[in-house]
């Protein structure tokens, strides 16, 4: 091999060949790197299987946790499991302080949705038993977490169907729990991820019949990093378009399996952007509710969520946006400092509903 001087910064034929490749390879890689997951890549990322008759079978589920509902147990908040329609496999598990039980005061009411895409995990599922549990214990508030159906088997809005339902349950319940200890005149529906936007959509259909859900008051409604998404992908899908918690390939997946037949991701379901959904919203300010959306900047939906807050203010309702930096999606599940740092910003939020008394 024969060099020229460096002095003269020149370069051999054959480290000019071996820097031009290295830059086509990093120039392939980058590219790829902006090559989107498959579908079946998705379907492998969930651990779920599409079967011919358009159910899943849903592999490896996540660990449940039972309740705990014996007093004698030397446990911080007691919690138990009652049904709520049979037919449907709908529950409720209910979160009580066990302070409540030598107090005279009533708690606010939190009605909680889990998260899972609308096609798996569980209100059981030891990641949100663990995380109603310390919420409860944390706010001081009794809090129903709501099984509601899941899809394919039960395309939204079978979903908001059943938080309906359990609203209605909760106030014609004639529970020893709910009636001695739950505040009903103070309660807030509250979701995280898929859960946000059950709690959002409920939210909407709670304010059109504000009457029929009578002694239940709702004050505000309180979203965790809601699921949200649209046919037209905002910046923060494209730059964390292979982000490991949550790809774009998993999210349109998850909305192909759980929105109507036929629909896409511009449907209002998705897009409260999309048909009347931003006139809806006008029925949350005339209900005089506060709103709380909280996000991250590791979390793909981020942008989605920051469209939905600024719309809320264009519609002039009292919203409460809170971003932080980096985290991800759903790590308030898996991070009890990061659930913390959320029950304080929660806790704050609903002292602001109180002062609107």
């Amino acid at each position: 091999m024969f060099l020229f001087p460096l002095s003269q910064f020149h370069l051999s034929w054959s480290t000019a060949l071996v820097l031009s490749l290295c830059f086509l390879c990093f120039i392939a890689n980058s590219d790829s790197n902006q090559t989107p997951c498959s579908e079946s890549d998705a379907y492998h990322k969930l651990n779920v299987v599409l079967n011919p008759d358009g159910t899943l079978t849903r592999l490896n589920p996540r660990p449940v946790s039972p309740p705990s509902p014996d007093p004698s147990l030397p446990i911080s908040v007691l919690s138990r499991d009652l049904h709520v329609d049979p037919s449907k496999h709908t529950w409720v598990r209910i979160f009580l302080p066990r302070n409540a039980l030598s107090s005279q005061k009533k708690l606010p009411l939190v009605v909680f949705f889990h998260g899972g895409g609308f096609i798996v995990l569980s209100a059981g599922s030891t990641m949100f038993h663990d995380f109603c549990f310390n919420m409860a214990d944390d706010l001081g508030a009794v809090v129903v977490s709501v099984e509601y159906r899941l899809a394919p088997e039960h395309r939204l809005p079978a979903a908001y169907d059943d938080a309906m339902e359990a609203l209605h349950w909760i106030r014609t319940r004639p529970d020893d729990w709910l009636g001695h200890y739950a505040d009903y005149s103070e309660c807030y529906l509250m979701g995280s991820s898929a859960g946000g936007n059950i709690a959002y959509f409920a939210g909407l259909r709670a304010a059109e019949q504000v009457k029929h859900l009578e002694p239940l008051n709702i004050r505000g409604l309180i979203l965790v990093q809601p699921f949200f998404g649209g046919m037209q992908r905002t910046g923060s899908e494209l730059r964390l378009m292979n982000n490991e918690r949550l790809p774009l390939c998993v999210t349109d997946l998850l909305w192909k399996l759980s929105l109507p037949m036929g629909v896409d991701r511009d449907h209002e379901y998705c897009n409260p952007m999309a048909g009347e959904g931003p006139e809806r919203v006008e029925k949350i300010r005339g209900r005089g509710w506060r709103v709380l959306v909280t996000g991250t900047g590791g979390d793909p939906l981020m942008d989605r969520q920051k469209e939905v807050v600024k719309m809320m203010e264009e519609k002039k309702v009292k919203v409460v946006g809170h971003f932080t930096e980096g985290g991800y999606h759903g790590i308030q599940d898996r991070d009890l400092q990061n659930a913390k740092e959320l029950y304080a910003v929660v806790k704050k939020f609903i002292s602001s509903c109180r002062a609107d008394e």
